[in-house]
């Protein structure tokens, strides 16, 4: 017999699902690495669609598998040539190969597929899929703030705004909500009425570091001297890191939320879902758009200020240094920052000239320019000897025909 394996893949990740050990098969030959986060809610999602009525208990016993998708495996999976559904951009194909065989999951399965025209299952589909993507953001900035080792808590207990302050609890609460929601599997009217006005505190609390980043861009545009320059920079390469801690945070709290909205606009909208996933998609590229603006006009004062040490960097050369490599620690805070959001950026270098090196090119500037001054000096004095020779030889001349002229008159005389 056949293994078959039907294949759910979006804007972010790939939804393997089928026998575990064909399922396990396919992941290996197109070198993917196996998650399993939140298998079974696929089953929920196919419901009783024909043709996978045993594949729901199977996706129940944890046989389904998702992976997040990089450039080089997107490119691998679009050779596939899975099948695009208009209404919800969801691509589908049902693939099979020879039993027991590493490779082969090349043919498409004849016929309409189990889930063609049904709009309903796979919007249920793609909302479960872009609720373990939120997941896996989450995790990854949770791995981010651990490796900065950043205390959000005592920033946020440091300000006095309260509500700043709050998001310590609203953090409490929504983690409290996804517990239940992982246990009972869906979220009550009692759970959501808990965190359902949580939203705004996030967003304020997000809005506030954006502007602190804003404030910390500013600072380096009133420095004209090279030390308060180095100063500002040193506050901002401090002060950076913790904002960006915030703003990592808030983003994770918005994604948790986005899960549990998902989940209850399927307990009391099935019908709107799918339009509500494309939403929530659209909201959060416009937080990213917005985060990224600030962080990028950060790096850009940065950038100037640095410009403006190197330019100094002979008679300032420690000061000059602190402030490109604190411009230096600033960009890689952000890349890395980046990264864990999924905002896309290349890294620039921006090395500090040392002052044994802009010393170095005056030096060599000087000795051409004294080499220069010491050709014309070599010239004017050739010439001048010239001169001088041929003056000499004018006036000797001169003095011998007189003394010969005196001379012949005593001769006479």
């Amino acid at each position: 017999m056949d293994d078959e394996i039907q294949l759910f893949r979006d804007g972010d990740g790939l939804a393997v699902i089928g026998d575990p050990a064909a399922v396990e098969r396919f992941l290996v030959s197109e070198g993917l690495p196996a998650k399993g986060l939140g298998t079974r809610r696929f089953g929920p999602a196919l419901g009783s669609a024909s043709g996978f009525a045993q594949v729901g208990s199977d996706i129940a016993a944890g046989s389904g598998r998702w992976v997040k998708l990089t450039k080089e495996s997107a490119q691998r999976i679009d050779k596939i040539g899975l099948r695009k559904s208009a209404t919800t951009g969801l691509e589908t194909g049902v693939l099979k190969g020879p039993k027991g065989q590493v490779k082969g999951f090349v043919e498409f399965v004849k016929g309409s597929g189990p889930l063609k025209g049904n709009p309903a299952q796979l919007a249920g589909i793609a909302t479960v899929m872009a609720q373990l993507a939120m997941q896996q953001a989450m995790d990854e900035i949770a791995d981010y703030l651990a490796t900065i080792d950043e205390k959000v808590d005592d920033v946020l207990r440091a300000q006095q705004d309260q509500a700043l302050a709050q998001m310590i609890a609203v953090d409490l609460e929504i983690k409290d909500a996804l517990t239940i929601r992982e246990k009972v599997g869906r979220v009550s009217e009692v759970t959501w009425s808990k965190v359902q006005n949580m939203p705004t505190t996030i967003a304020y609390a997000q809005a506030y570091a954006l502007r602190q980043l804003d404030s910390l861009a500013e600072k380096t545009e009133r420095k004209s001297k090279i030390g308060e320059l180095a100063k500002a920079s040193k506050e901002i390469e401090s002060k950076a890191r913790e904002w960006l801690a915030v703003l990592a945070h808030c983003f994770r709290l918005q994604e948790a939320f986005a899960v549990l909205e998902l989940d209850r606009v399927r307990e009391t909208d099935p019908h709107e879902l799918d339009s509500h996933r494309l939403g929530l998609r659209a909201a959060r590229k416009n937080r990213m758009d917005l985060i990224s603006e600030s962080t990028e006009r950060l790096v850009d004062r940065m950038h100037t200020a640095a410009g403006t040490a190197n330019a100094k960097v002979l008679l300032h050369p420690t000061t000059s240094r602190e402030v490109v490599h604190a411009r230096n620690h600033v960009e890689v805070a952000v890349v890395d920052f980046h990264g864990r959001l999924g905002i896309e950026r290349d890294q620039e270098s921006l090395e500090a000239r040392r002052w044994k090196d802009a010393a170095v090119e005056v030096r060599d500037k000087a000795l051409e320019k004294g080499a220069e001054n010491v050709d014309a000096a070599r010239r004017l004095g050739t010439e001048t000897l010239g001169r001088a020779k041929s003056a000499t030889g004018k006036l000797s001349s001169g003095i011998a025909n007189r003394a010969l002229r005196r001379h012949g008159g005593d001769d006479e005389g």
